[in-house]
């Protein structure tokens, strides 16, 4: 998300926007654990997501689509985490 002056883009809570591909493991007032599972080809809607880690238990190839349609490359991960800044996307 943008901190410059102008209209902002709604946040879209991933649990209630595509619920057949997020669900809450685990949540609390310190931390929010979410289950993400897709299945191949699958996409989803945009929605948000806050500053967060990821952990990926298999490997998978995503692209990403922001809101201005912009595209990221597919990326694999298998076994690792990382950081993710938060920003609103779609898996296409």
């Amino acid at each position: 998300m943008s901190t410059a002056p102008g209209p902002q883009q709604a946040i879209q809570d991933p649990v209630k926007a595509d619920p057949k591909h997020y669900k809450v493991e685990l949540e609390n007032d310190r931390v929010r654990v979410l289950r993400i599972s897709y299945g191949p080809r699958e996409k989803s809607v945009m929605h948000t997501h806050p500053d967060g880690i990821a952990v990926f238990l298999t490997e998978n190839r995503a692209r990403f689509t922001f809101p201005d349609g912009k595209t990221e490359p597919p990326v694999s991960f298998c076994a690792s985490a990382f950081f993710a800044a938060g920003e609103m996307r779609m898996a296409t």
